[in-house]
């Protein structure tokens, strides 16, 4: 299988960097899948689980929101934050999705339907990580 490059980076550190197989994006207009030779485009991306396969392994990582960009035989995610499984303090997430919950009430129109859909997303993400779909 043909590989790419592939460039996960956060505002902390550079999460993720190397050659691929594909990757996998949580986008806000649909989830995408990138291989090799992919025509080049510019996705919003949402709170998700982004999924990196490299070597027939599996990686993933937590994204909360960001920007993926596909030019030549290259993918860049910047996102807002990048977290591996290994390192999310789940506890931590839990209390921000209560957070989430109890602060819509200072949303109106369309901020509250934003906040309805991340907290949504946030959601998501936390069921998957309770299935045992993610070992």
């Amino acid at each position: 299988m043909a590989t790419f490059h592939f460039d996960l980076v956060s505002p902390e550190k550079l999460a993720f960097s190397g050659e691929v197989d594909q990757v996998d994006v949580p986008g806000w207009e649909g989830d995408f899948g990138v291989l090799a030779g992919h025509a080049p485009f510019v996705a919003a991306v949402r709170p998700g689980i982004l999924t990196i396969i490299a070597g027939g392994q599996k990686q993933k990582v937590i994204v909360l929101g960001g920007l993926a960009e596909v030019s030549d035989d290259r993918l860049t995610v910047l996102a807002d934050v990048a977290t591996s499984l290994d390192e999310l303090d789940r506890a931590q997430f839990a209390d921000k999705i209560a957070e989430m919950h109890e602060k819509l009430s200072e949303h109106e129109g369309s901020e509250l339907d934003l906040a309805i859909a991340r907290l949504d997303h946030y959601k998501s993400i936390q069921q998957e990580l309770n299935t045992t779909a993610m070992h």
